[in-house]
């Protein structure tokens, strides 16, 4: 099956949040209650927060989608600027940079080639930028993820927690010097 990439426009804002409610929870370890999850889904991810993403010209939102029109099958959002987080502050060293704080693929394209293709249109947007780096936040305990980012050349440069709710968790920082 063919994949499409391309810059997600506002118009892509509610396909975008269906795959986000789908993708999100995968991300996270398995102990995240799900009323934790939905809330998360409901406040961070609903269109109108996508729509605030794909109208700020700084932030890229790529997409992944097999026929237009349909609902994408992956996504990322590359957002510039220095890391606030002063645990990431530390493990970043090549500045500028730009952080990858989402890239999701629906489950029933794991493993299809859609996040490769992905990741490359990706990084292409990402070395358009002023950046010498990319950044990206991933669950220590998801080796899959973790695996993938290595094999795109992601070094693990720190740890950093990730708030849900009302616990945290613990995240590899990954740093890919362009």
């Amino acid at each position: 099956m063919t994949v499409t990439v391309r810059r997600a426009t506002v118009d892509d804002a509610d396909g975008l949040s269906r795959l986000a409610a789908i993708t999100f929870p995968l991300a996270c370890t398995p102990r995240t209650p799900p009323e934790v999850l939905a809330d998360h889904v409901a406040r961070h991810l609903d269109p109108a927060s996508f729509r605030r993403h794909l109208t700020d010209p700084a932030t890229v939102v790529v997409l992944s989608e097999h026929h237009p029109g349909a609902d994408p099958v992956g996504y990322a959002m590359l957002v510039p600027g220095d890391p606030t987080d002063p645990d990431v502050a530390t493990a970043v060293t090549a500045r500028p940079t730009v952080a990858l704080e989402r890239f999701y693929v629906h489950p029933r394209h794991h493993g299809t080639g859609v996040a490769d293709a992905l990741m490359d249109a990706t990084l292409v947007h990402a070395r358009r930028t002023a950046a010498r780096s990319v950044w990206l936040g991933v669950s220590e305990e998801n080796g899959r993820a973790n695996a993938f980012y290595a094999r795109h050349g992601f070094a693990q440069v720190g740890r950093k927690r990730f708030p849900i709710g009302e616990t945290w968790e613990d995240d590899h920082v990954r740093e890919l010097v362009l």
